[in-house]
This record gives C-alpha cells, structure tokens and sequence, in this order.
C-alpha cells in the first residue's frame, strides 16, 4: 500500500513483514534456506552494481600531458599486497584511478616498498590513511590522527603531508581554527600509519588569514623547506634538520596572476629535476570544474620562479573534472609519480562527487614535465 504521496507507509510495511516471518515460520526448512539465500545473493549483487558502477565511472577517467615519456609503467601499489579485483581498492588495468572514493588533497609516502596514502578530513577520520591491506582487499582506511590539540575546531584536518626524518615521521597539517581559519600544525608518529601526536598548544604557522596546503620538499643538497599556501600567495621556508621547527623567514614564490587561476593559487608540492626546482600548484575554486594544476620554474626554492605560460597544466576533460590537490612520491627504481584527486562522470562538488584519488607517471622532456 502507498499513501496519498506515493511513499510507502511505516505500518504497511510493517505488516508486509509480518506476514512474510509468518509464512516462513510455517515452511518447511530447506524453504527458508533457500530464501535467506537468495536475500543474500541478492544484497550481494546490489552491491557489486553499485560499487561496478562507480567503479566504471573511474575507470573511463584518463590523463595525459604531452608525450608519454620513456619507461612508463602501470602505477605502483599504494601498501602493497596483491592486486584485487574489487571496484574500490583496486587499479584496473591501465586505468590510472586507485581509490575510486573520497580522498581529497591527497599524500604519498613511500618507506622501503611499502606506501602510505594520507588525506584530507573525509568519513570520519581527522586524517585517513591507507596503508598494507586497505587499498587491496579489506580493510579501508584508517584513523591516522586520533587527538586534535585544543587550540582547533577538534574536527577538521587539511592536505596533511608527511616527511620523515630518522626513525621519526612529521606530519605537518592545517586544521580548522573555532574561528573558522585554518592555520598549520605539526603531529609526529615513530611509524608512518600512525597514531601520529600533536602535543602542540599553539599553531605552527598561522597568519590572519588562513594557511593551508603544508608540502615538504628536501632539495638535492638535504636542506628541508616547507611549502604552502598563505593568505595571497605560496610561501616556502627553509626547515630545521629534525623537521620540528622553521630556520628562516617565510618567502613568497607566486601569487595568482593567470586568468584560469580566478585568483586562487593553492595546494603547492615541489619537485627537483634537470638542474631546476619545479614548484606545481592549484588553481581556481576547488569545488568547480574550473581546478587545475599549474606549474612554474624555479632557480632555487627559495626563488625566484617563473610560472609556465602554458598552464594550466593538467586540466579538466570530459572523463574527469576539477584535477588539483597534486603531491609527488617515487618508486623504488626511481620513477616519478604524482598523486592527485579529481571528480568523475560529470558529479563535481559535494554531496553527489567524490575527490577520488588518482596516480599517473611523471617524465620530463627537454625541461617540460609529462604526464601519461
């Protein structure tokens, strides 16, 4: 029966299953056997069409940017383990998609051969992770950052980022201020899944306006610096040897001068490669098809830069929208990747998108970086 709405109503349904126990109870076993069966079978069909569906929708997703550069290769398992089938925690085939689920602003570290994906506040988790097991199989990810300091909002964590120092992990990260700012906070962890500690009563690095988007880089001579985004531009510092503290004052690389950038530039990662640092960023509002990924050249990383007049680099396509949030990692044979969220199938922005998370191979060709 329906109501005058069409809806189901509450005590129909009620009675439906009533009736339903009943004539179970008077079948003979081997009937209900087979009935609870095929509910199962059932649920279980749904669910693989879902999650085959959204997994497709990931699958037809591509990225490209200039030649496909010399040794390209499948891209390598976030936590290792086995290859999988399933829709979710899975690569397909060439398909560069990882995590076809919400993993915002997303982070790889690699220890030895094994690899570890941390993201943006999503389902719960201040900080997710997914390490051995979650991408492949089982498992899902986890709580990364249990306790946030009480100087935060106690619920958000932005685009945290991790550089290991020795036997110690730093994870520098933005949380959300009661306030409503985001400034830059600290957490250290002995091992890279966490649990990872802020201990701290203060911010690491807060201006009047928000700071986001923390990126470690440790240049080709060892020196640390931290990158990220300030009130109006990408800043860049150098950092202590351990990690735990600045040694310099802040610098400003880039501002927003390009018009595909709608005076946004945000979520910097920086790279060394052919004699040059490369400094990669966002652009435009996030939440839009309008995001990108951008790139500019710089002398040293402190500066000065000079941005690419083709970008934007990496740009939205008709399979998959709104590219940004990029960072890099290599493999064990030395292979660049870069990691990086997008959305999928036309569904940009919160609640009906996801940010899924996406792996693809970085070369570069006569001083120009390549994606394929």
């Amino acid at each position: 029966m329906q109501d005058d709405r069409g809806t189901p109503t509450a005590g129909t349904e009620r009675g439906d299953l009533h009736h339903v126990a009943r004539a179970l109870v008077r079948a003979r076993p081997v009937v209900v056997i087979a009935t609870v069966v095929a509910l199962v079978v059932g649920v279980v069909i749904i669910v693989q069409v879902v999650r085959g569906a959204r997994g497709t929708a990931c699958d037809r997703a591509s990225f490209r940017v200039g030649l496909r550069g010399p040794g390209s290769a499948p891209p390598p398992p976030i936590g290792g383990g086995s290859l999988s089938s399933r829709i979710h925690r899975a690569f397909h085939g060439t398909s560069p998609a990882v995590f076809c689920d919400d993993f915002p602003d997303p982070f790889v570290l690699r220890v030895g051969r094994r690899y570890y994906a941390y993201s943006t506040t999503s389902h719960g988790d201040h900080v997710p992770v997914l390490t051995t097991g979650s991408i492949f199989g089982g498992g899902g990810r986890h709580e990364a950052l249990p306790h946030m300091p009480a100087w935060t909002d106690g619920r958000n964590a932005w685009a945290p980022a991790v550089l290991q120092r020795g036997r110690t992990f730093v994870m520098y990260y933005a949380p959300g201020m009661p306030d409503g700012r985001h400034c830059l906070s600290i957490a250290v962890a002995t091992n890279p899944a966490g649990p990872f500690v802020d201990g701290s009563r203060a911010p690491f690095v807060c201006t009047p306006a928000s700071a986001i988007d923390p990126s470690p880089f440790v240049a080709p001579n060892g020196q640390p610096y931290l990158v990220w985004k300030g009130a109006s531009a990408i800043e860049v510092a150098p950092l202590r040897g351990d990690g735990l503290g600045l040694a310099g004052p802040a610098i400003s690389l880039v501002t927003a001068s390009q018009p595909w950038e709608h005076g946004i530039v945000e979520g910097p990662s920086m790279i060394a490669a052919s004699g040059v640092v490369y400094l990669f960023y966002s652009g435009g509002q996030w939440d839009s098809a309008n995001y990108a990924i951008g790139y500019a050249v710089c002398a040293t990383p402190l500066g000065p830069c000079t941005k690419a007049p083709t970008n934007p680099w990496l740009a939205s396509n008709p399979t998959a929208q709104g590219p940004g949030g990029q960072e890099f990692f290599t493999d064990p044979s030395g292979r660049l990747w870069m990691v990086f969220h997008a959305w999928v199938d036309g569904k940009v922005g919160y609640p009906t998108g996801a940010r899924n998370l996406f792996v693809v191979h970085v070369t570069f060709v006569n001083g120009t970086p390549q994606a394929a």
